[in-house]
């Protein structure tokens, strides 16, 4: 038998470079997958995970060229990776149960307004529109509580807790139900937001705290340390007390640690609860090139129902606005045994 030899030395240097792009691929995955599972969201870290979604979908793509170059050792690295960023992600486009309230019918709808920037006739009508119940505003300005005034916001939800600031410290929650215990609470780190908070009289509910949530941005490495903070100090839920729901911009994602911290204690994501956690909130809607990620939330207690949520357009703002439809507990279904 003759055997021919002549191209063995090209398939060589082939087999290296196709070694070399196999890895290329699936390395930076698998650290991506290792710094995510781990939570090691430190420093420059903590921008890049927000856009861990994306990464999720470009492992399939890592692994897949891995085995057309049939590399194995990197497909298996690439599999690892794979399964663990889809693992943490996908589930965010599945609806969960939700638990047995019966109660009365809740919409919140939360936005932030990019220092009042935020049309507010297109907030106003979301309003009326929706007959929502709730709003909580972040970057709330003087300016922009005049306006939503002069387009009858002041008639849709007369009761409120406000803290109107030039700038983007601003905080306010508005309702259509009566307002006690209310106050600002002031973030310490980064740019100084305030958060508006009150408990609510919802007929046929116990009371419910409401607080605009809007912890500090991690813009730049040397604000991380205040972003932690802020989110440390967000008031964690009350699973055997009180009805509680955090509701604004918290500038961060579920692939942030302390945000997935925050939801231990006993709340839900509601974008997450309805199969919609990878909508996109904040990011190329005034015109930046930056791919949408979700950092606007509504965190509710556990006890409280999920119908429905959806995300609207705020001309002027980077943000869009989030609606919730929620169903609270009776006081009957809070002394009712939990469902294993």
């Amino acid at each position: 038998m003759i055997v021919d030899t002549s191209t063995a030395p090209l398939r060589r240097p082939l087999r290296r470079v196709g070694t070399v792009l196999s890895w290329l691929a699936v390395g930076p995955v698998a650290a991506w997958a290792a710094i995510r599972i781990a939570g090691l969201d430190r420093g420059p870290l903590v921008q890049a995970l927000a856009f861990t979604p994306y990464v999720a979908g470009w492992s399939v793509l890592a692994l897949a060229l891995a085995v057309a170059l049939r590399r194995w050792w990197s497909a298996a690295v690439a599999a690892l990776a794979a399964v663990a960023l889809l693992g943490v992600v996908a589930p965010r486009a599945l609806a969960a149960p939700q638990p047995a309230a019966t109660g009365p019918t809740v919409r919140l709808l939360t936005a932030n307004l990019l220092a009042g920037a935020g049309d507010a006739r297109t907030l106003v009508d979301l309003v009326r529109t929706h007959h929502v119940d709730v709003l909580t505003v972040q970057e709330f300005t003087p300016d922009a509580q005049a306006a939503l005034d002069r387009l009858g916001l002041d008639r849709l939800l007369p009761h409120r807790q406000l803290n109107p600031q030039d700038g983007t410290p601003g905080s306010g929650l508005y309702a259509r139900w009566p307002i006690s215990g209310a106050g600002i609470r002031n973030n310490r780190g980064g740019w100084g937001f305030s958060q508006a908070y009150g408990t609510l009289a919802v007929p046929g509910a116990p009371p419910v705290r409401v607080e605009s949530a809007h912890p500090s941005a991690p813009y730049a490495v040397d604000q991380v340390d205040a972003w932690r903070a802020d989110l440390t100090a967000q008031p964690p839920a009350t699973p055997d007390g009180e009805l509680r729901i955090l509701a604004g911009d918290f500038n961060s994602t579920l692939d942030h640690s302390p945000l997935r911290a925050l939801l231990r204690t006993g709340y839900v994501d509601a974008a997450d609860a309805t199969g919609e956690g990878l909508t996109g909130t904040w990011g190329p809607y005034d015109g930046d090139l930056i791919p949408p990620v979700t950092i606007d939330h509504v965190l509710v207690d556990r006890r409280i129902a999920v119908r429905a949520l959806s995300v609207h357009t705020l001309p002027n703002s980077d943000h869009r606005p989030v609606l919730t439809t929620l169903t609270l507990p009776t006081p009957r279904d809070l002394a009712l045994p939990a469902r294993a």
